[in-house]
């Protein structure tokens, strides 16, 4: 985790190519997420309605970073 960075719950709610998701934080805000190396790395597989961990970066609040997968 950098040491910058915010983090947030939220839901699946569409999946695009390219390990592309658009996700609904708890706080109803809507945004594009992208999946970490980790999980890319592990083969973990994202669906839509999954419950899952974004960071969010200070300086780009519309996308996201998926950490964990609940």
């Amino acid at each position: 985790m950098k040491a910058d960075s915010v983090k947030f719950r939220g839901t699946i709610i569409d999946a695009f190519p390219g390990a592309r998701f658009k996700v609904v934080l708890e706080t109803e805000h809507q945004l594009d997420c992208i999946i970490s190396g980790k999980i890319r790395k592990n083969n973990i597989k994202i669906l839509k309605g999954d419950e899952v961990e974004v960071e969010l970066s200070p300086y780009d609040l519309s996308l996201g970073r998926i950490v964990y997968r609940y």
